[in-house]
């Protein structure tokens, strides 16, 4: 047979067992995603002898995070703030500014800069370190023991990731509200009422469900995706920097994708 017409001849199976593979894998993360979600809810998640491990990753998921999430939160809204108000001011529309603001940095910049900020800075490093215990045998060996991997080793880092989003999401938008209302009004309360009325006006019931959505979404996004089995990752424990990219590539593609269901939920 032709050598060339054989490698021809392979082609249209490879690109059938690729897209099974990844059809597979991605299926897999699903699959994963619902027993974290089953787990978070079962109450022998949370008996005495695991609590402790869930202290410990929610403490170092949040505490390490926070002053560098402030400052750069800090300096973010502030340089995004100015320049809104400075280009409302000059075209005579001061009066937008306020709901432009929270429109784009309270409900669509912060909540998407905190999922790639905790991504990078906790669950993205924690996927090396669940890979090499799944490469040690670690998680096999609990299985023999008797004990829930899933339980015992996955869930309190995914608890953490989701729970470090929400806080860091919450915080950050207090934050940019504050800041907003000291840039246009100064240290005074004699603008309160207008400002509380302007981000009531935003924050209308469809508007909050959606901006909750989105919140649990992206939570739920940084804190599985990374921690899930490696089908989705090749080479394993051994990977190198290229598919750390890709982890990331496809965190950032999950991300997008709700922010862009977002915009359509709030401006369609």
């Amino acid at each position: 047979m032709n050598p060339a017409r054989r490698v021809g001849d392979s082609r249209p199976w490879q690109g059938g067992r690729g897209l099974w593979g990844w059809l597979a894998g991605w299926w897999q993360l699903v699959d994963f995603g619902a027993q974290m979600l089953v787990l978070s809810l079962s109450p022998s998640s949370y008996r005495r002898s695991q609590r402790s491990m869930l202290y410990r990753e929610f403490y170092a998921a949040t505490a390490p995070l926070l002053p560098t999430f402030i400052v750069i939160a800090s300096v973010v809204s502030l340089v995004i703030i100015r320049i809104v108000v400075a280009t409302a001011e000059s075209y005579g529309l001061s009066r937008y500014a306020l709901d432009v603001l929270v429109r784009t940095l309270v409900l669509e910049l912060l909540p998407l800069m905190v999922a790639l900020f905790v991504a990078l800075r906790y669950t993205l490093p924690g996927a090396d370190a669940v890979a090499a215990l799944r490469a040690q045998g670690h998680l096999h060996a609990m299985w023999r023991a008797g004990r829930d991997p899933a339980r015992d080793e996955l869930l309190p880092r995914v608890l953490a990731g989701g729970l470090a989003v929400a806080l860091l999401a919450a915080l950050g938008c207090l934050l940019a509200l504050l800041l907003t209302y000291l840039t246009v009004y100064g240290f005074t309360t004699w603008g309160f009422d207008a400002y509380t009325r302007t981000v009531g006006q935003v924050f209308n019931p469809a508007v909050t469900l959606i901006f909750c959505g989105k919140a649990l979404y992206l939570s739920l996004v940084v804190a599985i995706v990374p921690v899930a089995p490696e089908q989705l990752r090749r080479g394993g424990v051994h990977r190198r920097r290229r598919d750390n990219i890709g982890l990331l590539g496809r965190v950032f593609a999950l991300i997008l994708l709700g922010e862009v269901l977002a915009l359509v939920g709030n401006y369609y």
